[in-house]
């Protein structure tokens, strides 16, 4: 018999589709040494039992508590790192004035070395005590502290996907915080990608540099058709913000005189490993054009009701067949929890199909079909996640990579609300989805090794 590194036995729940979760009742999950699922074993295939055999008492043999349940590991597509130093704070003010009062000086401030590993290390290690194994990250202008950040990814273990912000436009950034001029910002990105993807070499789970133009507005024409050569060059993911408001959509469409898709588009910034932030204002051919170009969008469901000026129809992107995942885009969205935002991307689609403003009649007042379910939010916030990164994770299936949660719904000081011994199991993974806290998330691994475990 083959040996694995590691055995799992318990209930798994893992999305089949984005609309349906797949339930794996007391199965076996097989890890091997590379971290990853090699083969899944249900109660009535003829090796079960032998497996069972061979390694109950062993160290490696993992069998869930009665209440325990697995999910996959949120994948997060959408995170400012160094925002994480103000999150919870100026969420009543316009985008334009948040961004230039607030976010440019706490951002500026990690060219400190010191101050930026503080924040990195902490902010690496609550999201992965929230559940969040793969982080799609924003630094800062600062290349040795964006390094910094990859290289706190892949000591704690989480799966990073770093970007070292690029913002060269002296009539949209400050004085203090932007790259010197266009030479600069792509010798720096050029140098912070080959740093990365040296590290990458020597990272079980992975790290991955990101060219990262902070969102049009921010960018010369010279700079962003030059990152779009690097993006191609080395074959990164690309990450922006694409229109996400009423402020941002507009002036694009005043400099381009198109929309924000259709821009990047040209400098080369749209293709199968792009994640663009928010998307409030695609219209249909936008969408056609993500769909065509494999761009996913990273859908921030709290931070867009406090910026984005209006809900997008994650719905009805869908049926255009556009990847989608989630974001929690700290600090724009307060929460650093997936389960937080999941929660708020199924209640913005019912208020966007249902409508808000009570003046206008009930047939007038939504957009019909636009609400999602809770099964599909838990899709967004894992094998969503991982389409959109074109990466064999959020699913917890033979040949995907062991991201995993491991969830306690007895735990004392967060106890789910079940008591019927047989209660149905998808009764218990909504209340999972909808009820969960950090105090519930036992233990969480990346690539087949524990990254956080909470002491009951």
């Amino acid at each position: 018999m083959k040996k694995y590194m590691e055995v799992f036995q318990g209930t798994a729940f893992s999305s089949k589709s984005p609309k349906e979760v797949q339930i794996l009742k007391d199965h076996l999950f097989c890890v091997n040494n590379e971290g990853i699922i090699e083969k899944v074993v249900a109660p009535a295939d003829a090796d079960y039992q032998a497996l069972l055999a061979a390694y109950e008492g062993e160290e490696s043999f993992h069998r869930l508590a009665e209440g325990q349940y697995l999910l996959p590991g949120f994948v997060d597509l959408h995170v400012h790192a160094p925002q994480w130093a103000q999150s919870g704070t100026a969420l009543d003010i316009p985008l334009y004035d948040w961004l230039n009062t607030y976010t440019f000086p706490i951002e500026a401030k990690f060219s400190d070395l010191d101050f930026a590993k503080t924040v990195y290390n902490d902010v690496v290690s609550t999201l992965l005590a929230h559940g969040t194994t793969t982080a799609l990250y924003f630094a800062t202008v600062h290349k040795e502290a964006s390094l910094l950040l990859a290289e706190i990814c892949a000591k704690k273990g989480q799966r990073g996907l770093v970007g070292k912000v690029v913002m060269d436009n002296p009539e949209q950034t400050p004085s203090y915080y932007r790259d010197a001029d266009t030479q600069t910002a792509l010798a720096d990105t050029e140098e912070f990608i080959v740093a990365v993807k040296e590290l990458a070499k020597s990272t079980k789970q992975g790290v991955y540099p990101v060219v990262t133009p902070r969102f049009i507005p921010s960018c010369t024409d010279d700079t962003l058709k030059g990152l779009g050569k690097l993006a191609a060059k080395y074959d990164t993911h690309v990450q922006s913000h694409c229109s996400e408001s009423d402020w941002a959509h507009g002036y694009v469409k005043d400099r381009f005189g198109k929309h924000d898709a259709f821009a990047l588009h040209d400098f080369g910034l749209l293709r199968d490993k792009s994640v663009m932030a928010h998307c409030n204002f695609l219209d249909d051919h936008d969408a056609e054009l993500f769909a065509e170009t494999g761009t996913a969008v990273a859908h921030c469901p709290i931070s867009n009701a406090y910026f984005a000026n209006s809900v997008i129809p994650i719905a009805h992107f869908h049926s255009k067949d556009v990847e989608i995942g989630l974001g929690s885009d700290i600090s724009g969205g307060f929460s650093p929890s997936l389960f937080d935002n999941a929660r708020q991307a199924v209640i913005s689609s019912r208020m966007l199909e249902d409508g808000v403003n009570p003046a206008l009649p009930a047939e007038d007042r939504g957009v019909p079909q636009s609400r999602i379910t809770i099964n599909e939010a838990f899709y967004l916030a894992t094998a969503g996640g991982g389409e959109s990164l074109s990466l064999p994770i959020g699913r917890l299936q033979e040949n995907f990579a062991w991201d995993v949660q491991i969830i306690d719904t007895k735990t004392a000081a967060a106890k789910l609300p079940i008591f019927e011994a047989n209660e149905d199991l998808h009764d218990v993974f909504q209340k999972i989805m909808y009820l969960v806290r950090p105090e519930n998330i036992q233990e969480v691994w990346v690539q087949g090794e524990k990254v956080h475990s909470r002491q009951k």
